[in-house]
């Protein structure tokens, strides 16, 4: 089987795809001066755009894992992913607090795919 690799550089992918599964590398905002709900959107978006790239879509989504910052801002995030997520397409989740690399960031989220 072969491996396609997205957005590829030195260090990471941002997509890899391996026969029918998509694995996204943990995904952060551009602009980390967003608050979480912001910071969320901006990276809900990413997924979007590297899960067409790879040819499917979130209604594929397997499993996600999501890290905050402050899991006192678990809500902030869930109200965005809420409206985000594919009904009925739900996927298996964890949410935990951890560092981040950058400390003006709030939210990494990493999830898997069928195509």
């Amino acid at each position: 089987m072969s491996v396609t690799r997205i957005n590829a550089g030195a260090r990471m992918s941002s997509a890899v795809v391996h026969g029918n599964t998509v694995y996204l590398a943990g995904l952060t905002a551009d602009d980390a001066k967003a608050d979480v709900k912001g910071q969320t959107a901006q990276i809900l978006a990413k997924i979007d755009k590297f899960l067409a790239e790879a040819g499917t879509d979130k209604s594929k989504i397997l499993s996600a894992n999501i890290w905050l910052t402050d899991i006192g801002t678990w809500g902030q995030m869930n109200e965005v992913w809420d409206a985000w997520v594919s009904p009925g397409n739900t996927p298996a989740r964890a949410t935990v607090e951890a560092k981040l690399a950058n400390p003006a960031l709030k939210v990494e989220i990493m999830v898997q795919a069928a195509k």
